[in-house]
């Protein structure tokens, strides 16, 4: 999977990794993204979840509303990407 790092998103990472609760987290997404933009991110963890739970695609679909195009581009990262969404699901759990 292509590589996007750059010093401006190398900034964004510290200032995520900066953040001390789940209360700062939320504040500073919330500003620094639409509701849209929230939305989405959330809805591609949840699809991540599911698919990494053996749901199929017509399961994860009915259930977050994502297209079947979010739903294979969330399937290729689980698949071929960087391992970020495998770090996150296994220490959030499927909460």
């Amino acid at each position: 999977m292509k590589s996007f790092h750059s010093e401006l998103t190398e900034n964004l990472h510290r200032a995520i990794l900066s953040l001390e609760n789940v209360e700062e987290c939320r504040n500073f997404f919330e500003d620094i993204c639409t509701v849209k933009e929230l939305q989405d991110i959330a809805q591609r963890l949840k699809v991540a979840q599911m698919l990494k739970s053996g749901c199929s695609y017509q399961e994860v679909s009915r259930e977050t509303g994502a297209s079947t195009a979010t739903i294979s581009r969330v399937n290729k990262c689980l698949v071929y990407g960087s391992g970020g969404y495998d770090t996150v699901i296994s220490r959030i759990g499927e909460d």
